[in-house]
């Protein structure tokens, strides 16, 4: 299987007051047409390196990397017009939180159809129709009525929903999925996960889901890299989660509660600085 993506030796940095924060360690890694999960504790660099590999880094970061290249392109010395002409189009980032990501004052479908004629050279109509079919192919009943609501007037399931499909309208290749659950109930998530699943099952897409959640990466994943203090720890099949290694990775796996176990209070993982070196 070919890489749709390569990393190599990625580096992000932000300047600040007390000195240089190193957000992001050397991260490595290559995504084919699977669904990759990246997992690791708040702050561990998950989102960074999705936001990197975007161009969405904000301007003050210095970004370094040996290798930063999606399908033949390097991403590291792309102009922002090139980078522009990625995003939405090629490659694709759902967000955490739709309440904060969508534009509160313009309709969700006025949104997609913004998204999808910035790529592509058609008309109001065949925009709206592509729209309308992309919100029902992300499971939204009565499409036509929630294409002109504002983001304040749906469920943060159905908002999350019009994002997927905001970020799927232009057919992208690479799909990046920020923590796209962890705002939504049980029931909700599934039926998120399984829009997903779907979608790069039958387009053939390379997702890279980020998730601060174990168990949900090892049922969704093909593949896990499992992220501390900016750096990659560990990387194993979806599969061999329970199997893992590392003292970090079994550390997450033994905070999270069984059914059936009485153990009170839960355990806390237990970090050692060796981890971060």
């Amino acid at each position: 299987m070919s890489a749709l993506l390569t990393v190599d030796n990625l580096k992000v940095s932000f300047p600040t007051r007390t000195g240089t924060v190193e957000a992001v360690r050397g991260v490595s890694f290559t995504l084919g047409r699977e669904r990759l999960g990246i997992v690791g504790e708040s702050g561990s660099g998950k989102s960074q390196t999705g936001r990197a590999i975007m161009g969405l880094t904000p301007a003050h970061a210095k970004i370094s990397a040996k290798t930063l290249n999606f399908d033949g392109i390097d991403l590291v010395s792309a102009s922002p017009r090139q980078k522009r002409a990625l995003r939405g189009n090629r490659i694709a980032m759902i967000l955490q939180d739709p309440k904060y990501s969508l534009n509160p004052v313009m309709s969700i479908g006025r949104q997609i159809v913004e998204t999808l004629r910035t790529h592509e050279n058609i008309g109001k109509r065949e925009a709206r129709d592509r729209a309308i079919a992309m919100l029902e192919a992300v499971q939204i009943r009565d499409a036509a009525r929630v294409f002109d609501l504002h983001p304040h007037e749906v469920s943060g399931g159905m908002g999350q929903r019009a994002m997927i499909a905001m970020m799927l309208v232009a057919g992208p290749e690479m799909l990046i999925a920020d923590e796209p659950t962890s705002a939504l109930d049980v029931t909700v998530q599934l039926e998120v996960l399984s829009v997903l699943d779907k979608l790069v099952a039958e387009r053939g897409m390379g997702l890279i889901f980020i998730s601060h959640d174990l168990r949900l990466v090892s049922s969704f994943c093909d593949r896990v890299i499992v992220m501390y203090a900016g750096r990659i720890v560990e990387e194993l099949a979806a599969g061999d989660l329970a199997n893992a290694k590392h003292p970090y990775t079994q550390g997450l796996l033994n905070c999270m509660p069984t059914i059936g176990s009485t153990r009170h209070p839960l355990p806390v993982l237990d970090r050692k600085p060796e981890w971060a070196l």
